[in-house]
Order: structure tokens, then sequence, then C-alpha cells
């Protein structure tokens, strides 16, 4: 069975590490904060100028004041600071963020991205990322693996406006974990239920497929 959104988040959690920095991008990104371990500190940053992001508000809890780059309302935890934009890219472009989480439209074999513009639909801003594409080495991509037309998004070239050029390093998916590599993307672990073909059939980009691939721990 393919994952939904908190899946997606929830595999992707499993990639924090104690004591780092991480940039979460809007969308599918801002749930990761609801599944981290709670034996670790991690402080989460927003490059509208937060540092110590918490979990994603319940219905009812929303702060309109207390917003994401996105504009998502979001929580603060306990010692949470707030600063102006510049010095929040200071910390994006200074290379002290440990891990970037973006969502996407599309991604390429080669690790490209596209994730702030559709020709001829209005958007909100691109809002950081391109700063951190091009200042962050560890980026994941969370992104459903096709649109809503059943379309891969996973892609041998990206169609739409780049964000960056060969940054992406892992993709995390409704169907599965995919490294990005030299060689195009290598399938490291498929969503419960979902077989390799069914990640073959969903990928339009080279799929590198070896041995026996583990079904996610969530």
């Amino acid at each position: 069975m393919a994952l939904d959104k908190n899946g997606i988040a929830q595999r992707i959690a499993k990639e924090v590490k104690d004591g780092y920095y991480v940039n979460l991008g809007i969308g599918i990104p801002t749930l990761v904060a609801n599944f981290v371990r709670d034996d670790i500190q991690v402080e989460f940053q927003s490059e509208n100028g937060i540092l110590g992001m918490g979990r994603f508000p319940l219905d009812g809890e929303e702060d309109a004041d207390l917003i994401n780059a996105g504009k998502q309302t979001i929580t603060a935890r306990p010692g949470a600071s707030f600063f102006d934009s510049a010095t929040s890219f200071g910390m994006i472009r200074g290379k002290h963020v440990d891990l970037t989480i973006l969502g996407a439209m599309e991604v390429a074999e080669n690790g490209d991205i596209a994730n702030w513009k559709i020709p001829g639909k209005m958007v909100k801003g691109m809002g950081g990322a391109m700063d951190l594409v091009a200042s962050a080495e560890n980026i994941i991509v969370a992104m459903m693996h096709t649109n809503k037309a059943g379309e891969s998004k996973l892609l041998k070239r990206c169609s739409l406006p780049l964000t960056g050029v060969g940054c992406v390093t892992k993709i995390v998916t409704n169907l599965a974990v995919i490294e990005v590599t030299d060689n195009g993307f290598k399938l490291l672990e498929t969503a419960p239920g979902v077989s390799m073909e069914d990640v073959q059939n969903a990928t339009e980009g080279k799929l590198i497929v070896e041995g026996d691939i583990p079904e996610m721990q969530l």
C-alpha cells in the first residue's frame, strides 16, 4: 500500500540525526517534525527567520502570526529563536544547515530539482529554495511519485524551470526510497505492499535495482 503524506514524513524522520540543524521546506516536509524521535536533539529552521520549529499544529492550535517561509502555520518549541531573513540566509549560505528537506514537482535522474514554478500559473514565490539547493550538501526530497494524472515525477530530465542542478541526494516518495547516483536513480526501499515493478512503472528516469530490496520500516 502506497504511503500517504504522513508516511513519507515518518520515513524521512529516520534520516534526521542527533544534533542536526534541519531546514524544512513547505508542504510534506513540515510534517517531518511530528515524527522525530524524542531522545534526540534537533533544531528545525525556516528561512524566514525561525530556529526551533515544533510539530505541525493541529486544527484549532494555529497561530496566524507564527508561519514558515511558505506562509504555513507552524509551532515553536521552548527556546526557539526568531531573527531576520538576512541572518537566516547567512546560516544557509554559510553551510550551517546539516540537512535540507524539500518538496518537488520534478526530480531528474542526475539530481536536478524543479520545485518553484509552473509556467503560466501563479506562485507565492520560491522562498529560499534556490539558496538552499546551492548551499546544502544533503538534500532529501519528499514528494508523490506521480502527479494527479498518473505521470511520473522522477524523470530523465526536468521539464519545468530548474531550482537547482545535480543537488538532490535522496528521494522519499509514497512508493519508495531512492538514492540519486552518478548512474541514475537507485532503489533502496519499497513502501509496504509496493512491488519493484510498481516503482519501475512509475519512474520515467533510469532506475537501478540491485539485489533484494527491503521494505520500508516506519
